[in-house]
C-alpha cells in the first residue's frame, strides 16, 4: 500500500490526501466518497467497487476511466494488485479494521 498512501489514506479519521480515502471502498460506488472532487469520468463510470474492478484499476487507471484525475501510471504484478485488495478489503466505512 506504500504506493498508493502517497495519495490516499485508510484507518481512523484518515488526513486529508491529494486522493480520497479508502477507508470502506470495496462495495462502493466510484465517485461518490464524500469530500472529494472525482472527475466527471468517474462520477459518471457506473463503477461499483470490487475485487475484479479495483484490479482493473490498478492495472492502469486511464485504461478503466478515461478521464480520470488519477495519475498512477498502474501496477503490472498480479500478486501485488491482489495485496492492496486485501489490505483494503480489511477497512470498512469507517476505518476500522473489520
Amino acid at each position: 500500500f506504500a504506493r498508493c498512501a502517497a495519495c490516499h489514506k485508510v484507518g481512523p479519521n484518515p488526513a486529508r490526501a491529494m486522493g480520497p480515502s479508502l477507508n470502506g471502498v470495496v462495495g462502493r460506488a466510484a465517485g461518490s466518497q464524500g469530500g472529494y472532487g472525482y472527475s466527471p469520468a468517474m462520477k459518471a463510470s457506473g463503477i461499483k467497487w470490487d475485487e475484479a474492478s479495483i484490479d482493473k484499476l490498478l492495472q492502469g487507471p486511464s485504461k478503466l476511466v478515461p478521464g480520470t484525475k488519477m495519475i498512477f501510471p498502474g501496477m503490472a504484478a498480479a500478486q501485488d494488485r491482489a495485496d492492496i485488495i486485501a489490505y483494503l478489503k480489511q477497512f470498512g466505512a469507517d476505518g476500522r479494521k473489520k
